[in-house]
């Protein structure tokens, strides 16, 4: 045993293990990167949980006071969207920005550039004010936090998945996945004490800004936790053993363009259900519901806490039945779910407060094993680029534009669109994990 080993206290030593093709090195314990992966992922979607939120609450009335309430909502959504279309290059960028100057300098930049385009936004006048000036830099603002988003990559739920115990992969795996619900139970939470607590002219004169400040305070925090991690020799020389670093995209799209592609399908159906009970109800509530805003964020916030609570379920079931066919069961659960959504919906309080609790269970459920289910068929020294976009097109394919289209088509054809939407997503993704499977077996 090395010197290095040797000096280390009991419990620690226990984890020696050898890294293919490097030396002997303490392992990292899965525990200690799970703190740091949803410390950063609950910062991440605490900001976009914010910009989620006042796109139903305050961007329609501060930004387009001159469409109609349906109109306006939609114009936010077509905005909340713009972050998830860049996000890819903001990976790319930020893949370059390793290369040239390492993991630290690119994660703090990403963050801060997260934080400052968060808290930029709170200072912004509105149309009232600047015009379409005001839009269009609300517009640069969410464009700036998807480049931050895909540039904050740091691998770490990569490391966390091959450094897991093999028996208990789906629990790791959902444990990447718990900043979601917490991101957003916090942001759910700050905007409902405003809503409660301001008249409707204080809260959209200054309330609903201090959110966005409080984003900013946030990303510090969680900028420092996970630099915490990621500089350190100990990660350093276990995410270069396990060749976590960046690869060439065009090689890799060569070789495994078709590992992305599937694994981002392969997740649609809970990334489509993921903003289709978090942003789009409040927006249907606000327009064709007479449940009060307040009580119906409390609900949600109720609903927060059941999907965090869900996660760790699916971490059980994963590692009983297997990822793949939990992620299957899953869709299927879903695509029940969907065929009820439009009498959920229509049921007045009580239905819509089920629809909010059924729907983000089941967003726990599926969510929890929704990433890297996939990304396990890349090749080593691809894993960390491909799990990175695979990541991104999920999103951009499968969330994107779910506000967008769940409001502007069930405000048109009714909520049965609602239905046929949820439904395509399940049907891709039964279809993509069948393709990953056969890859899989190929391979």
């Amino acid at each position: 045993m090395s010197s290095t080993a040797q000096s280390l206290p009991a419990h620690r030593t226990s984890s020696i293990h050898h890294a293919p093709g490097s030396t002997e090195h303490e392992r990292v314990a899965p525990g200690d990167i799970a703190v740091g992966v949803v410390i950063g992922r609950a910062s991440e979607y605490f900001d976009f949980f914010v910009y989620g939120i006042a796109s139903a609450l305050v961007f329609p009335a501060v930004f387009f006071p001159f469409a109609g309430r349906l109109e306006g909502i939609l114009y936010a959504f077509a905005l909340f969207a713009f972050a998830f279309v860049v996000r890819p290059i903001g990976t790319l960028a930020g893949m370059e920005i390793q290369r040239r100057f390492g993991r630290s300098t690119k994660l703090t930049i990403a963050l801060f550039l997260l934080g400052t385009s968060t808290v930029s936004m709170a200072l912004l006048p509105g149309y009232d004010t600047w015009g379409e000036l005001s839009i269009v830099l609300l517009a640069i603002c969410r464009i700036g936090q998807g480049l931050a988003m895909g540039a904050s990559w740091d691998g770490l739920p990569s490391l966390l998945a091959l450094n897991a115990p093999k028996h208990r992969r789906g629990w790791y795996a959902m444990l990447a996945q718990l900043g979601a619900p917490l991101g957003f139970l916090i942001a759910c939470s700050l905007f409902a004490y405003l809503w409660k607590n301001l008249d409707a002219a204080d809260f959209l004169t200054w309330g609903w800004r201090y959110p966005f400040y409080a984003a900013f305070a946030i990303n510090v925090v969680a900028l420092f936790a996970r630099l915490r991690l990621v500089v350190t020799h100990e990660y350093e020389r276990d995410l270069n053993a396990r060749e976590l670093e960046p690869c060439n995209e065009r090689e890799l799209f060569r070789k495994q363009g078709r590992h992305i592609v599937i694994g981002a399908f392969a997740a649609l159906a809970s990334y489509a259900l993921f903003h289709i009970v978090t942003v789009f109800p409040l927006s249907w509530i606000l327009l064709y519901s007479d449940q009060v805003t307040g009580e119906f964020l409390a609900v949600q916030i109720v609903g927060a806490v059941l999907a965090a609570a869900a996660m760790p379920v699916s971490g059980l079931i994963a590692d009983r039945i297997g990822r793949r066919r939990t992620l299957a069961l899953l869709a299927v659960l879903i695509a029940v779910f969907s065929l009820f959504a439009p009498l959920l919906l229509d049921g007045g309080a009580l239905g819509q407060d089920l629809f909010i609790l059924v729907g983000f269970v089941l967003m726990g459920l599926s969510y929890g094993q929704a990433a890297g289910t996939v990304t396990a068929n890349f090749a080593s020294k691809f894993r960390y680029t491909g799990a990175a976009l695979t990541s991104d097109f999920a999103w951009l394919i499968g969330a994107a534009f779910a506000p967008l289209v769940a409001l502007g088509l069930s405000a048109r054809f009714g909520l049965i669109a609602l239905t046929v939407y949820l439904l395509s997503g399940c049907v891709c993704t039964l279809l993509a994990l069948r393709a990953s499977r056969s890859l899989a077996a190929r391979d």
